[in-house]
């Protein structure tokens, strides 16, 4: 069994005691449900940077990564760095993340918000718009075509947008559908871990214009931007670079400011 394969079973047991905790209507029935969500996509297609800043404490891979500062900490100093959109992660077990790391973060900024998570059930994308998310990460590598077809449909209904990840092209084939918005392809090997940067640049050509192409991990430089860019991409997902320095907000800004 692999790290994903140990997540995805986590995760299975966890939704299964949130639903019976915390039913449907009551997430329907919050405030932030009926909130009018922001279109990442857009904002990626009008900006010269494209820079999506990630909120990730640790990870499988290098265990801590920054527990100094507080998710609104985090999220001021991306919004002042003038990133596009803001992920964050929200899983516990292995992630260090959590749902209150992103209701502090929509009451802390007004950016577009990713819920970046292992999503296996329609319950967390109602999760997701009730604690004010713009847009959803749904993970080929762990879903079928079908339900990816169903959770990218039942997220456009509620008005989130949909990046859908891919690591290679067999998953690519099998998620392409009109349902999604941003296409996002992982450097990082889920199952290993290693990175690799040419993951994006060989899929760029198989994903077609009517989506926004994200890159995903391993992205440090403002040079492999600049590359990126060449190959159509107009988002880029930055988190372990911010977060592993001493401010996250900061680091974002200098990076930007040279990407200009």
């Amino acid at each position: 069994m692999n790290i994903l394969d140990k997540i995805v079973a986590d995760k299975r047991k966890e939704v299964g005691l949130k639903k019976s905790m915390v039913p449907v209507r009551q997430l329907e029935g919050t405030e932030l449900f009926g909130r009018k969500t922001v279109s990442l996509a857009s904002v990626l297609r009008k900006s010269k940077t494209g820079i999506i800043a990630e909120h990730k404490r640790r990870s499988p891979s290098k265990s801590i990564i920054n527990q100094k500062f507080s998710v609104q900490e985090v999220a001021l100093g991306y919004e002042k760095a003038k990133v596009c959109g803001m992920s964050i992660l929200t899983d516990a077990k292995y992630f260090g993340g959590s749902l209150d790391d992103f209701l502090l973060a929509r009451a802390t900024v007004k950016l577009p918000l990713l819920r970046k998570e292992f999503i296996i059930d329609e319950y967390q994308i109602l999760e997701a718009k009730a604690h004010g998310a713009d847009a959803i990460l749904l993970i080929a590598a762990i879903l079928t075509r079908e339900e990816i077809r169903v959770f990218s449909k039942f997220a456009k209904s509620l008005g989130l947008n949909v990046l859908l990840e891919v690591h290679n092209e067999a998953e690519l084939q099998k998620s392409l559908m009109p349902s999604l918005d941003l296409l996002g392809v992982n450097n990082r090997n889920l199952k290993t871990f290693a990175v690799n940067l040419e993951t994006s640049k060989s899929l760029s050509e198989k994903i077609p214009d009517d989506f926004v192409k994200v890159s995903e991990s391993g992205i440090s430089q403002v040079e492999a931007i600049q590359e990126l860019k060449k190959y159509g991409y107009q988002g880029f997902l930055i988190g372990e670079s911010f977060m592993k320095t001493d401010n996250p907000g900061r680091s974002a800004t200098e990076f930007i400011d040279n990407l200009i």
